[in-house]
């Protein structure tokens, strides 16, 4: 993980950056609606960021109780900031937020597959949804 990197906890966002991030990151959320987007974060219970200086990087947002269970609802990484450990390491202090009596439990993009493995995640095939209509 390069030193040229910091990371802040809850802090407040502008809906731009987020909508910047998401889109080049590849992930794909509403971002064509900005009032979504910003409710989505509004209402996240825990989001760390990653920063190079003031520009925002990367992002993790998740829905906890901080006691039992923690769904990490987006990990998303500028494209050009890719492969530098960022994703990991929102990963690590999300972990390091809810702490140890807490299970992170996230939905892959088929492309994003094999990535979550390689990070201690345990693929689980006892899931239920019901989808969005929008």
């Amino acid at each position: 993980m390069s030193k040229d990197f910091n990371y802040r906890q809850n802090v407040s966002l502008e809906t731009a950056d987020i909508i910047r991030v998401l889109v080049s990151s590849g992930i794909r959320r509403p971002s064509d609606d900005p009032d979504r987007i910003e409710r989505m974060f509004a209402n996240a219970s825990l989001v760390i960021t990653a920063w190079h200086g003031e520009r925002l990087v990367g992002l993790a947002r998740s829905i906890t109780d901080f006691s039992y269970c923690c769904y990490l609802s987006d990990l998303a990484v500028e494209r050009e900031f890719q492969r530098r450990g960022i994703g990991r390491e929102l990963i690590r202090r999300t972990e390091a937020a809810i702490g140890d009596e807490v299970s992170l439990m996230l939905l892959a993009a088929p492309v994003a597959m094999s990535y979550y493995p390689a990070l201690g995640f345990e693929v689980i095939d006892n899931g239920f949804k019901i989808a969005r209509k929008r």
